[in-house]
């Protein structure tokens, strides 16, 4: 028999379930992702750390899982919530089934709940810390309590727990040596640098702009991440020593909200966040829409930019900013995930920029 669990919101929300993967109880943000695929990429991302993961699509797990789509070297998120889980995969790629594989992994997750409820919720009322509890008989005022205890993302620097302590190198071959400061990288962007002929070298979140410089870096990446970007004071003061140097920079989603802090600007809090696989971005100056994915729950606050940044991307769910350009320093982000893993590849196209811009200041 199937062991119950409760999913309890910090607002007295609960939701009652079946427990499935294993462990008693996991505590964290509760966000939801419409991607429809990709929840073996989504789970390994590091930016999901502290994260309850909710799956808007219904059936998660029909593909399996396998070696080769972790984002990182093991699974990040905290937990998962989900309306389905399938018998079993389906799939020619698959090496385990999805239950499997959260077993192996330690996830904790909640399923045959009404997810289209949970998500109107969220959406109503914001995302928030929840508590997924595997009980024998429903216990909500200690779920409710533990959601309540964690507290909100907001103030949490997170990149220190899951970036590498040790620098390496990804690939020691290619045109252009890039150094990747990890805030929590996942692989694909990883993949997508070494294809367009970069030499990668990956350092800690915490390396200083010293230690960076000494690699001789022809252009530097600041990485995906989780957490709230205001509080990685240490890392926005690195970068603002890194734009003294005239080296190609490129953020990405946390990496851009960092590099917009190093500039002057301001982050906030988004109500819900953008989760998924299907998010629309449009091209500011050549008016073109991109299907994109996305993670993240804080955003650069258009009301505070400082001179000399150039929105070139926004949102057309919500108008916010998603990428930005400078008058003169040679720099660009993007807030959503260009490597797409899980995802459409219609803005792949801004590694390619990236790279023409390393050719240009070689010149």
């Amino acid at each position: 028999m199937s062991k119950m669990a409760i999913l309890a919101l910090a607002d007295g929300t609960y939701f009652e379930g079946i427990a499935v993967g294993r462990g008693e109880y996991a505590v964290g943000e509760v966000v939801f992702n419409t991607a429809m695929t990709g929840y073996q990429e989504i789970l390994s991302d590091p930016s999901y750390a502290e994260q309850l993961i909710t799956f808007t699509y219904p059936h998660i797990g029909n593909v399996g899982t396998n070696a080769a789509d972790f984002e990182a070297n093991k699974i990040h998120a905290k937990g998962f919530i989900v309306r389905e889980l399938p018998t079993r995969p389906s799939n020619w790629r698959a090496q385990q089934s999805f239950e499997q594989f959260i077993y192996d992994h330690n996830l904790l997750g909640i399923a045959e709940i009404d997810t289209r409820a949970l998500v109107h919720h969220l959406r109503q009322y914001g995302a928030q810390a929840g508590c997924i509890l595997a009980t024998d008989k429903p216990d909500v005022m200690t779920a409710q309590a533990k959601a309540r205890e964690w507290g909100d993302m907001q103030g949490r620097a997170l990149i220190e727990k899951v970036a590498t302590r040790e620098t390496y190198d990804w690939n020691s071959t290619g045109k252009y040596r890039v150094v990747v400061i990890d805030f929590g990288v996942k692989l694909g962007i990883l993949g997508a640098l070494a294809a367009r002929g970069c030499q990668v070298t990956v350092v800690p979140a915490d390396s200083s702009a010293e230690a960076i410089l000494k690699l001789s870096p022809q252009g530097i990446v600041l990485s995906n991440g989780p957490g709230d970007p205001a509080a990685c004071k240490g890392a926005i003061e690195t970068i603002k020593t890194l734009l003294t140097k005239n080296i190609p920079i490129l953020g990405i989603c946390l990496g851009h909200q960092l590099l917009a802090l190093a500039l002057g600007a301001k982050t906030f809090k988004m109500q819900q966040g953008h989760h998924g696989a299907n998010h629309p971005v449009q091209d500011v100056e050549i008016q073109d829409v991109f299907i994109t994915s996305q993670n993240h729950g804080f955003a650069v606050d258009e009301a505070h930019l400082p001179p000399g940044l150039k929105v070139t991307h926004r949102s057309l769910f919500d108008n916010t900013i998603q990428g930005f350009s400078h008058a003169t320093l040679p720099l660009w982000s993007f807030q959503g995930h260009p490597e797409a893993n899980p995802g459409p590849h219609d803005v792949a196209v801004l590694f390619d920029k990236f790279s023409r811009l390393l050719d240009t200041q070689k010149e």
